[in-house]
């Protein structure tokens, strides 16, 4: 079958089908996949056919916009467990750590990204959709009506976890426009440019740490600690699943040996073998994601010292500056005015 997503990433099809005068059914047996199977917490179709898909039921029923008018009918619920992880983050950066880390659970087909703004404009972050890249550095195409469909939903998800527009700068589409543009500026209510090298979402830095409504800490861990246990994700080294829980639990509790290790299912004894088995130890994992955390928040956001300090989990502003100059041989300050050596 080659690689595979979940059928939900089709929930509202059949409707949609239906309501612009086609046959569902027989459009969906054509390629295999039923509506039980859309309406399915478990079944999973090829990536391929559910591309194939879109872009015949795009063509035949001259709706170009197809990928856009299912993204509008759709919300989180369709990723399945991650979505219990992503409503009930605390913050927006949270939800999308999760998304970028379990992604793979809904089809490891895709991802999702945190990366540098692709317009270098200061205080700006870009969150990157497309298909797994397979160890390239840039991810790999996606069908137009699939591409729509994706980042659409992404775009509608951090809508409604924000409680409405988040400040979009820009969207952009690896694909020429399918329709007038004025659809897609409609849809995202930005501007949104065309032919580019990803599909990317283009949003203020600082919005990461904008907190999630409604969110329940308790669902939220069950969740995680559910995908944790019944994900294991291709390859993933130990490390690399405490870098994850690390990074996840940043600044909400001390990053404590024993309560990752929990987590992790694992004896902390036993995690310190596998971590030293694998070259590292428990707390040089810790220090990089201090790192590549502190970085972020420094160059990216304007947040005040002390709040990424917190945000670090880092006792007081001293240890950050500390820090700061062992990582990157500069001060905060310094760094965040691009002038770090």
């Amino acid at each position: 079958m080659g690689p595979v997503v979940r059928a939900a990433s089709l929930r509202g099809l059949p409707a949609l089908v239906d309501a612009l005068g086609g046959d569902p059914e027989a459009l969906l047996a054509r390629f295999g996949v039923t509506r039980d199977a859309v309406s399915s917490d478990d079944a999973v179709i090829a990536v391929r056919s559910a591309g194939l898909l879109l872009e015949t039921a795009a063509a035949e029923l001259e709706r170009p916009d197809l990928g856009l008018l299912l993204a509008e009918r759709q919300d989180a619920g369709v990723l399945g467990p991650l979505a219990v992880a992503i409503e009930n983050a605390r913050t927006l950066g949270e939800a999308l750590d999760s998304a970028s880390r379990f992604l793979f659970v809904h089809s490891p087909a895709l991802s999702i990204a945190q990366v540098p703004d692709p317009e270098e404009v200061r205080g700006v972050l870009a969150v990157r959709y497309g298909a797994a890249s397979g160890g390239t550095a840039e991810p790999l195409p996606l069908p137009p009506q699939a591409a729509d469909l994706g980042l659409g939903l992404l775009h509608r998800i951090i809508l409604l976890l924000h409680g409405g527009p988040y400040g979009l700068r820009s969207a952009h589409l690896a694909h020429p426009p399918l329709v007038p543009v004025t659809r897609y500026t409609d849809f995202f209510g930005a501007d949104v440019r065309f032919e580019r090298p990803a599909a990317v979402l283009r949003l203020p830095a600082a919005l990461t740490a904008a907190p999630v409504a409604g969110g329940d800490r308790l669902l939220r861990t069950l969740a995680l600690d559910y995908l944790e246990s019944h994900f294991a994700e291709p390859g993933q080294t130990v490390a690399g699943r405490v870098r994850g829980t690390l990074a996840r639990s940043l600044g909400s509790a001390p990053p404590q040996v024993g309560d990752v290790a929990r987590l992790l299912r694992l004896h902390p004894r036993t995690l310190q073998r596998h971590l030293a088995a694998e070259g590292t130890t428990f707390e040089r994992v810790l220090d990089e994601v201090r790192r590549d955390a502190a970085h972020r928040l420094i160059t990216t956001t304007d947040l005040p010292f002390a709040q990424v300090t917190a945000m670090l989990g880092l006792a007081a502003q001293s240890g950050l500056t500390r820090a700061v100059r062992r990582w990157f041989g500069t001060t905060p300050t310094r760094l965040r005015a691009g002038r770090a050596g």
